[in-house]
């Protein structure tokens, strides 16, 4: 999926799933397990515009990914009090990414902030996130063919080093790359005001005996921005992996930017 203007269309509000058989919400479980999905207001405004005045709906998102934690595919579903069940779209996902008004309309929230404007809209009690699973419909293919930037294939098992890329959509802000130095304690490696500037941070984490390394890149001049992770693997299993992939792009996600895909580079 490629990042810039233009491209698939999309339809918000309607558009949605009129006859679909939708589930009605259970009622909310005593004990809320964390989050994994990822949740978004839409507000009103005007092309160009800013998000203004009470959200006008919601999207929820997950990614789906292969065995070696690259992303396979994109599913997601919507809601609008005007159509009153949720509906499943893999073409707006894609505007949400294409259409730069558009995600200037889009605001990535909390599942406590989801909740209470699902129920300020009329929609009573969040349904649970198996519940919301059930409303994924129309998923997005991704691509999963690792791209390798090394001849070969890596050795498997201890002594691993892997590659991959999160591409997000939209820019990164002075305030928004200030909070994530602070918050990753990154290495400064780069000045956001000089054009030519790519690599802006690096930051780095031990989880048990696996190092992680991360950049956080802007590809091109005015480019969308990506992170780039390198994980040395000391032993034979990679099950730290998705959770730092998850915590690092929820990280960024939380601060503006918009996941594309999960690419593995080696």
């Amino acid at each position: 999926m490629s990042v810039g203007e233009g491209g698939a269309t999309g339809r918000w509000p309607g558009g949605g799933a009129a006859g679909w058989n939708v589930p009605a919400a259970p009622a909310r479980d005593a004990i809320t397990a964390p989050a994994t999905l990822d949740y978004y207001l839409v507000h009103p405004g005007p092309a160009g515009g800013e998000p203004r005045g009470r959200a006008e709906g919601l999207v929820v998102e997950e990614f789906e990914y292969a065995a070696d934690h690259s992303a396979a595919c994109l599913h997601s579903a919507a809601w609008t009090p005007q159509d009153g069940g949720w509906w499943s779209s893999a073409d707006f996902s894609r505007t949400m990414r294409l259409d730069a008004a558009l995600r200037r309309r889009v605001v990535a929230v909390a599942r406590p902030d989801a909740a209470a404007a699902y129920h300020e809209l009329g929609g009573g009690d969040l349904p649970d996130e198996g519940t919301l699973r059930g409303h994924f419909h129309d998923a997005a293919p991704l691509a999963t063919a690792p791209l390798r930037l090394t001849p070969g294939h890596p050795a498997a098992g201890p002594g691993e080093t892997r590659v991959y890329r999160v591409l997000f959509a939209d820019a990164l802000g002075p305030d928004g790359l200030a909070h994530l130095r602070a918050t990753w304690r990154m290495t400064v490696a780069g000045d956001a005001g000089d054009p030519g500037a790519r690599v802006l941070g690096v930051a780095r984490r031990r989880v048990g005996d696996d190092a992680f390394t991360w950049h956080l890149r802007r590809i091109g001049a005015g480019g969308p921005w990506c992170l780039d992770l390198t994980v040395d693997l000391a032993g034979g299993r990679d099950d730290t992996i998705r959770p730092m992939l998850r915590e690092l792009t929820t990280t960024l996600r939380m601060r503006g930017l918009l996941p594309v895909t999960v690419e593995r580079f080696s």
